[in-house]
Protein backbone atom coordinates (compact mmCIF):
# COMPACT_ATOMS: atom_id res chain seq x y z
CA UNK A 1 0.00 0.00 0.00
CA UNK A 2 2.47 2.66 0.86
CA UNK A 3 3.94 2.48 -3.12
CA UNK A 4 0.93 4.36 -3.70
CA UNK A 5 -1.77 7.20 -2.95
CA UNK A 6 -4.05 5.25 -0.02
CA UNK A 7 -7.56 5.34 -1.22
CA UNK A 8 -8.38 7.07 2.36
CA UNK A 9 -6.89 9.29 4.78
CA UNK A 10 -8.36 9.84 7.83
CA UNK A 11 -7.34 12.59 9.99
CA UNK A 12 -7.62 11.56 13.95
CA UNK A 13 -6.92 8.18 15.55
CA UNK A 14 -9.78 8.13 18.24
CA UNK A 15 -12.53 5.73 18.53
CA UNK A 16 -13.78 7.23 15.59
CA UNK A 17 -11.30 7.82 12.97
CA UNK A 18 -9.93 4.36 13.55
CA UNK A 19 -13.37 2.27 13.68
CA UNK A 20 -13.47 4.34 10.03
CA UNK A 21 -10.61 3.17 8.70
CA UNK A 22 -10.88 -0.10 9.92
CA UNK A 23 -13.76 -0.10 8.36
CA UNK A 24 -13.02 1.01 5.26
CA UNK A 25 -10.06 -1.19 4.56
CA UNK A 26 -11.99 -4.09 5.43
CA UNK A 27 -14.40 -3.11 1.91
CA UNK A 28 -10.41 -3.29 0.35
CA UNK A 29 -9.94 0.77 0.47
CA UNK A 30 -6.18 1.47 0.98
CA UNK A 31 -6.51 3.71 3.88
CA UNK A 32 -4.20 5.52 6.56
CA UNK A 33 -4.36 7.50 9.61
CA UNK A 34 -2.45 10.73 10.60
CA UNK A 35 -2.18 10.93 14.60
CA UNK A 36 0.73 11.11 17.01
CA UNK A 37 -0.51 9.06 19.35
CA UNK A 38 -3.69 6.41 17.94
CA UNK A 39 -6.33 4.90 20.18
CA UNK A 40 -5.24 7.96 22.88
CA UNK A 41 -8.10 11.40 23.27
CA UNK A 42 -11.72 11.05 24.93
CA UNK A 43 -11.43 7.30 24.99
CA UNK A 44 -9.19 7.55 27.69
CA UNK A 45 -10.94 9.54 29.64
CA UNK A 46 -14.70 8.09 28.85
CA UNK A 47 -16.78 5.53 31.04
CA UNK A 48 -18.32 3.44 28.09
CA UNK A 49 -21.75 3.66 28.98
CA UNK A 50 -23.71 2.69 26.09
CA UNK A 51 -26.71 4.25 27.65
CA UNK A 52 -29.52 4.99 24.23
CA UNK A 53 -32.27 4.63 26.71
CA UNK A 54 -31.18 6.27 30.28
CA UNK A 55 -29.62 9.50 27.89
CA UNK A 56 -32.05 10.22 26.46
CA UNK A 57 -32.84 13.96 26.34
CA UNK A 58 -35.99 15.65 25.16
CA UNK A 59 -35.63 16.85 21.57
CA UNK A 60 -33.08 14.19 20.84
CA UNK A 61 -35.28 11.92 19.50
CA UNK A 62 -33.68 11.87 15.63
CA UNK A 63 -30.67 10.89 17.71
CA UNK A 64 -32.09 8.09 19.70
CA UNK A 65 -32.61 6.87 16.43
CA UNK A 66 -29.26 6.60 15.65
CA UNK A 67 -28.06 5.45 19.72
CA UNK A 68 -30.29 2.66 19.37
CA UNK A 69 -29.11 1.30 15.54
CA UNK A 70 -25.38 1.46 17.25
CA UNK A 71 -26.56 -0.52 20.74
CA UNK A 72 -27.98 -3.28 18.54
CA UNK A 73 -24.89 -3.70 16.81
CA UNK A 74 -22.80 -3.71 19.60
CA UNK A 75 -23.33 -7.49 20.51
CA UNK A 76 -21.99 -8.72 17.06
CA UNK A 77 -19.30 -5.68 16.64
CA UNK A 78 -17.77 -6.22 19.91
CA UNK A 79 -17.51 -10.47 18.95
CA UNK A 80 -15.62 -9.38 15.34
CA UNK A 81 -13.69 -6.76 16.48
CA UNK A 82 -12.61 -9.33 19.56
CA UNK A 83 -12.17 -12.17 17.02
CA UNK A 84 -10.05 -9.89 14.91
CA UNK A 85 -7.49 -8.99 17.80
CA UNK A 86 -8.28 -11.53 20.64
CA UNK A 87 -8.36 -8.73 23.08
CA UNK A 88 -10.96 -8.63 25.15
CA UNK A 89 -12.91 -5.35 25.58
CA UNK A 90 -14.88 -5.41 28.72
CA UNK A 91 -18.17 -5.35 26.97
CA UNK A 92 -20.94 -6.27 29.96
CA UNK A 93 -24.38 -6.45 29.47
CA UNK A 94 -25.24 -6.00 32.83
CA UNK A 95 -27.73 -3.06 32.58
CA UNK A 96 -28.16 0.31 34.26
CA UNK A 97 -30.05 1.78 37.53
CA UNK A 98 -31.30 5.22 37.24
CA UNK A 99 -31.68 6.47 40.83
CA UNK A 100 -33.47 9.06 42.35
CA UNK A 101 -32.23 10.73 45.90
CA UNK A 102 -34.99 13.49 46.69
CA UNK A 103 -38.93 14.29 46.04
CA UNK A 104 -37.50 16.38 42.82
CA UNK A 105 -35.20 14.15 41.42
CA UNK A 106 -37.75 11.73 41.50
CA UNK A 107 -40.48 13.87 39.32
CA UNK A 108 -37.49 14.25 37.31
CA UNK A 109 -37.16 10.51 36.65
CA UNK A 110 -40.97 10.15 36.20
CA UNK A 111 -40.87 12.28 33.44
CA UNK A 112 -38.04 10.57 32.24
CA UNK A 113 -39.67 7.23 32.51
CA UNK A 114 -42.81 8.67 30.55
CA UNK A 115 -41.15 9.68 27.83
CA UNK A 116 -38.99 6.87 28.06
CA UNK A 117 -42.41 4.69 27.05
CA UNK A 118 -43.68 7.55 24.77
CA UNK A 119 -40.43 6.77 22.70
CA UNK A 120 -41.35 2.65 22.81
CA UNK A 121 -38.50 2.18 24.79
CA UNK A 122 -37.80 -0.34 27.74
CA UNK A 123 -37.32 0.47 31.27
CA UNK A 124 -39.17 -0.57 34.52
CA UNK A 125 -39.65 1.86 37.51
CA UNK A 126 -38.93 0.60 40.71
CA UNK A 127 -39.39 1.32 44.45
CA UNK A 128 -36.68 3.06 46.92
CA UNK A 129 -36.63 -0.79 48.29
CA UNK A 130 -36.47 -2.13 45.23
CA UNK A 131 -33.56 -0.46 44.13
CA UNK A 132 -31.83 -1.56 47.21
CA UNK A 133 -32.45 -5.07 46.88
CA UNK A 134 -30.81 -4.82 43.32
CA UNK A 135 -27.98 -2.79 44.63
CA UNK A 136 -27.50 -3.06 49.05
CA UNK A 137 -24.52 -0.88 48.24
CA UNK A 138 -27.16 2.24 47.48
CA UNK A 139 -27.48 4.87 50.63
CA UNK A 140 -31.16 4.22 52.15
CA UNK A 141 -32.48 7.87 50.84
CA UNK A 142 -33.18 6.33 47.31
CA UNK A 143 -36.15 7.29 46.64
CA UNK A 144 -37.00 5.66 43.07
CA UNK A 145 -35.37 4.27 40.15
CA UNK A 146 -35.67 3.30 36.88
CA UNK A 147 -34.11 -0.68 35.73
CA UNK A 148 -32.65 -0.50 32.31
CA UNK A 149 -31.41 -3.98 31.17
CA UNK A 150 -30.70 -3.10 27.49
CA UNK A 151 -28.16 -0.40 28.61
CA UNK A 152 -24.94 -1.45 28.71
CA UNK A 153 -21.43 -0.93 29.14
CA UNK A 154 -18.04 -1.63 27.58
CA UNK A 155 -13.95 -0.02 28.68
CA UNK A 156 -12.70 2.52 26.41
CA UNK A 157 -8.96 2.13 26.35
CA UNK A 158 -9.55 -1.50 25.46
CA UNK A 159 -11.81 -0.80 22.92
CA UNK A 160 -9.35 2.09 21.58
CA UNK A 161 -6.60 -0.83 21.85
CA UNK A 162 -8.28 -3.42 20.14
CA UNK A 163 -9.10 -1.12 17.34
CA UNK A 164 -5.48 -0.02 16.86
CA UNK A 165 -4.96 -3.73 16.43
CA UNK A 166 -7.45 -4.64 14.06
CA UNK A 167 -6.35 -1.70 11.94
CA UNK A 168 -2.67 -2.76 11.83
CA UNK A 169 -4.10 -6.33 10.66
CA UNK A 170 -5.92 -4.68 8.02
CA UNK A 171 -3.01 -2.90 6.58
CA UNK A 172 -4.17 0.43 8.02
CA UNK A 173 -0.64 2.80 7.27
CA UNK A 174 -0.17 4.57 10.61
CA UNK A 175 1.43 8.25 10.49
CA UNK A 176 1.85 9.20 14.12
CA UNK A 177 2.46 12.54 14.00
CA UNK A 178 0.03 15.78 13.61
CA UNK A 179 -2.06 17.26 10.84
CA UNK A 180 -1.45 20.53 10.27
CA UNK A 181 -3.43 21.77 6.69
CA UNK A 182 -5.95 20.09 4.78
CA UNK A 183 -4.81 19.86 1.09
CA UNK A 184 -6.92 21.49 -1.74
CA UNK A 185 -6.12 21.78 -4.92
CA UNK A 186 -8.90 22.34 -7.85
CA UNK A 187 -11.65 22.61 -5.20
CA UNK A 188 -10.84 19.40 -3.87
CA UNK A 189 -9.78 17.78 -0.66
CA UNK A 190 -6.69 15.35 -1.93
CA UNK A 191 -4.75 15.20 1.04
CA UNK A 192 -3.05 16.59 4.61
CA UNK A 193 0.40 18.56 5.38
CA UNK A 194 2.03 17.56 8.58
CA UNK A 195 3.88 19.72 10.86
CA UNK A 196 7.10 17.81 9.99
CA UNK A 197 6.54 19.30 6.27
CA UNK A 198 5.19 16.28 4.64
CA UNK A 199 2.82 15.89 2.35
CA UNK A 200 0.10 13.21 2.22
CA UNK A 201 -1.87 12.30 -0.74
CA UNK A 202 -5.22 10.39 -1.03
CA UNK A 203 -8.17 9.93 -2.95
CA UNK A 204 -10.68 10.76 0.08
CA UNK A 205 -10.12 12.59 3.49
CA UNK A 206 -11.62 11.81 6.52
CA UNK A 207 -11.82 14.45 9.42
CA UNK A 208 -12.15 12.73 12.86
CA UNK A 209 -10.32 14.62 14.90
CA UNK A 210 -12.84 14.80 18.26
CA UNK A 211 -12.75 18.15 19.63
CA UNK A 212 -9.83 19.06 17.62
CA UNK A 213 -12.06 18.60 14.15
CA UNK A 214 -12.96 22.64 13.91
CA UNK A 215 -9.30 23.38 13.97
CA UNK A 216 -7.51 22.40 11.21
CA UNK A 217 -6.05 25.09 9.08
CA UNK A 218 -6.74 24.74 5.55
CA UNK A 219 -9.98 23.59 5.91
CA UNK A 220 -12.96 26.25 4.25
CA UNK A 221 -14.62 27.93 6.63
CA UNK A 222 -18.41 26.89 5.08
CA UNK A 223 -17.22 23.41 5.55
CA UNK A 224 -15.34 24.01 9.01
CA UNK A 225 -16.95 20.98 11.13
CA UNK A 226 -18.96 23.77 14.57
CA UNK A 227 -17.47 21.44 17.00
CA UNK A 228 -15.96 22.62 20.75
CA UNK A 229 -14.61 21.19 23.28
CA UNK A 230 -16.65 20.39 26.57
CA UNK A 231 -14.74 19.55 29.37
CA UNK A 232 -15.29 15.75 31.54
CA UNK A 233 -13.63 15.08 34.79
CA UNK A 234 -13.62 11.17 35.65
CA UNK A 235 -12.41 9.34 38.57
CA UNK A 236 -11.02 5.74 38.54
CA UNK A 237 -11.12 3.90 42.01
CA UNK A 238 -10.70 0.24 42.92
CA UNK A 239 -12.42 -1.88 44.33
CA UNK A 240 -10.82 -4.67 47.18
CA UNK A 241 -11.39 -8.16 46.82
CA UNK A 242 -12.99 -8.18 50.09
CA UNK A 243 -15.86 -5.15 49.15
CA UNK A 244 -16.49 -6.89 45.84
CA UNK A 245 -19.32 -6.77 44.60
CA UNK A 246 -19.49 -3.59 45.01
CA UNK A 247 -21.91 -2.86 42.41
CA UNK A 248 -23.61 -5.52 39.90
CA UNK A 249 -24.44 -2.68 37.33
CA UNK A 250 -23.70 1.05 36.01
CA UNK A 251 -26.07 3.35 38.80
CA UNK A 252 -26.64 7.08 37.67
CA UNK A 253 -28.70 9.31 39.23
CA UNK A 254 -28.92 13.78 38.97
CA UNK A 255 -27.98 15.38 42.47
CA UNK A 256 -28.64 18.50 42.83
CA UNK A 257 -29.12 19.15 39.47
CA UNK A 258 -26.04 17.77 38.37
CA UNK A 259 -25.10 13.86 36.79
CA UNK A 260 -23.32 11.27 38.60
CA UNK A 261 -22.60 8.22 37.04
CA UNK A 262 -20.79 4.89 38.79
CA UNK A 263 -19.57 2.52 36.17
CA UNK A 264 -18.41 -0.79 38.06
CA UNK A 265 -15.97 -3.26 35.78
CA UNK A 266 -15.32 -6.77 35.83
CA UNK A 267 -11.70 -5.75 36.60
CA UNK A 268 -12.49 -3.99 39.76
CA UNK A 269 -12.20 -0.42 38.68
CA UNK A 270 -14.61 1.46 39.53
CA UNK A 271 -15.58 4.73 37.13
CA UNK A 272 -17.13 7.83 38.34
CA UNK A 273 -18.12 10.85 36.08
CA UNK A 274 -18.16 12.82 34.85
CA UNK A 275 -18.39 17.02 34.59
CA UNK A 276 -20.01 19.02 31.80
CA UNK A 277 -17.82 22.57 31.48
CA UNK A 278 -17.54 24.65 28.86
CA UNK A 279 -13.85 26.08 29.90
CA UNK A 280 -12.41 25.72 26.26
CA UNK A 281 -9.36 23.53 25.71
CA UNK A 282 -8.69 23.51 29.50
CA UNK A 283 -8.08 19.49 31.01
CA UNK A 284 -7.20 20.61 34.30
CA UNK A 285 -8.29 18.20 37.30
CA UNK A 286 -9.72 20.58 39.79
CA UNK A 287 -9.99 20.29 43.23
CA UNK A 288 -13.63 21.44 42.97
CA UNK A 289 -14.43 18.67 40.13
CA UNK A 290 -13.29 15.65 41.96
CA UNK A 291 -14.72 17.08 45.34
CA UNK A 292 -18.19 17.08 43.95
CA UNK A 293 -18.22 13.85 41.90
CA UNK A 294 -16.82 12.28 45.38
CA UNK A 295 -19.50 14.31 47.25
CA UNK A 296 -22.50 13.39 44.59
CA UNK A 297 -21.34 9.70 44.12
CA UNK A 298 -20.85 9.77 48.51
CA UNK A 299 -24.71 10.28 48.79
CA UNK A 300 -25.35 7.80 45.94
CA UNK A 301 -22.93 5.03 47.30
CA UNK A 302 -21.70 5.97 50.92
CA UNK A 303 -19.00 2.95 51.07
CA UNK A 304 -17.40 4.90 47.71
CA UNK A 305 -15.66 6.60 50.39
CA UNK A 306 -13.80 3.61 51.42
CA UNK A 307 -11.92 2.82 48.13
CA UNK A 308 -8.89 4.00 46.79
CA UNK A 309 -8.25 6.68 44.63
CA UNK A 310 -6.65 5.09 41.57
CA UNK A 311 -6.70 7.98 39.13
CA UNK A 312 -8.20 11.25 37.98
CA UNK A 313 -8.30 12.88 34.17
CA UNK A 314 -9.87 15.02 32.34
CA UNK A 315 -11.18 15.33 28.35
CA UNK A 316 -12.72 16.66 26.11
CA UNK A 317 -15.70 15.60 24.53
CA UNK A 318 -16.37 16.85 20.81
CA UNK A 319 -20.01 19.06 20.72
CA UNK A 320 -21.71 20.10 18.24
CA UNK A 321 -24.34 23.22 18.19
CA UNK A 322 -27.32 19.77 18.30
CA UNK A 323 -25.32 17.47 20.39
CA UNK A 324 -25.49 14.96 17.24
CA UNK A 325 -22.71 13.78 15.49
CA UNK A 326 -21.44 15.46 11.90
CA UNK A 327 -21.15 12.09 9.58
CA UNK A 328 -20.49 11.67 5.78
CA UNK A 329 -19.57 14.00 2.90
CA UNK A 330 -19.01 17.80 3.25
CA UNK A 331 -19.70 21.05 0.46
CA UNK A 332 -16.41 20.04 -0.46
CA UNK A 333 -15.44 17.03 -2.53
CA UNK A 334 -13.32 14.80 -1.37
CA UNK A 335 -13.84 15.78 2.27
CA UNK A 336 -16.21 13.79 4.74
CA UNK A 337 -16.42 14.32 8.63
CA UNK A 338 -16.64 11.72 11.62
CA UNK A 339 -16.96 14.26 14.45
CA UNK A 340 -19.04 15.72 17.12
CA UNK A 341 -20.41 12.42 18.80
CA UNK A 342 -20.19 14.59 22.09
CA UNK A 343 -21.74 11.99 24.91
CA UNK A 344 -22.68 9.13 22.43
CA UNK A 345 -18.76 8.62 20.77
CA UNK A 346 -18.30 5.30 22.09
CA UNK A 347 -22.23 4.11 21.58
CA UNK A 348 -21.94 5.19 18.31
CA UNK A 349 -18.79 3.69 17.16
CA UNK A 350 -20.27 1.04 15.60
CA UNK A 351 -23.14 2.44 13.54
CA UNK A 352 -20.52 5.60 12.74
CA UNK A 353 -17.82 2.89 11.21
CA UNK A 354 -20.54 1.30 9.16
CA UNK A 355 -22.35 4.86 7.58
CA UNK A 356 -18.55 5.86 6.96
CA UNK A 357 -17.54 2.66 5.06
CA UNK A 358 -21.09 2.55 3.53
CA UNK A 359 -20.00 6.35 2.37
CA UNK A 360 -16.69 6.08 1.26
CA UNK A 361 -17.37 3.68 -0.99
CA UNK A 362 -20.77 3.80 -2.40
CA UNK A 363 -20.87 7.72 -2.18
CA UNK A 364 -24.19 7.43 -0.83
CA UNK A 365 -24.72 8.03 3.14
CA UNK A 366 -26.86 5.14 5.20
CA UNK A 367 -30.36 5.59 5.70
CA UNK A 368 -29.96 6.10 9.37
CA UNK A 369 -27.15 8.39 9.23
CA UNK A 370 -28.58 11.02 6.88
CA UNK A 371 -29.86 13.26 9.33
CA UNK A 372 -26.36 13.68 10.40
CA UNK A 373 -25.44 15.18 7.19
CA UNK A 374 -22.53 17.96 8.05
CA UNK A 375 -24.35 19.95 5.19
CA UNK A 376 -27.30 20.78 8.00
CA UNK A 377 -25.08 23.16 8.86
CA UNK A 378 -23.80 24.19 5.68
CA UNK A 379 -26.82 26.91 5.60
CA UNK A 380 -25.75 28.51 9.13
CA UNK A 381 -22.35 28.48 8.88
CA UNK A 382 -22.92 30.56 5.48
CA UNK A 383 -24.81 33.07 7.49
CA UNK A 384 -21.91 33.29 9.99
CA UNK A 385 -19.29 34.45 7.33
CA UNK A 386 -21.47 36.80 5.53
Amino acid sequence: MSSRTPDVLVIGGGIIGLVTAWRAAQRGLATAIVDPEPGGGAAQVAAGMLAAVTELHYGEQTLLGLNLASARRYPDFAAELTEATGQELGYRRCGTLAVALDADDRAHLRELHALQRRSGLESEWLSGRECRRLEPMLAPGVRGGLRVDGDHQIDPRRLAGALVTACERADVVFHRTWAERLRVEGGRAVGAVTTDGTELSAGQVVLAAGSLSGRLAGVPDDVLPPVRPVKGQVLRLTVPKRYAPFLSRTVRAVVRGSQVYLVPRESGELVVGATSEELGWDTTVTAGGVYELLRDAHELVPGITELPLTETRAGLRPGSPDNAPLIGPTGLDGLLLATGHYRNGVLLTPVTGDAMAHVLTTGELPDEARPFTPRRFAAALTEQSA
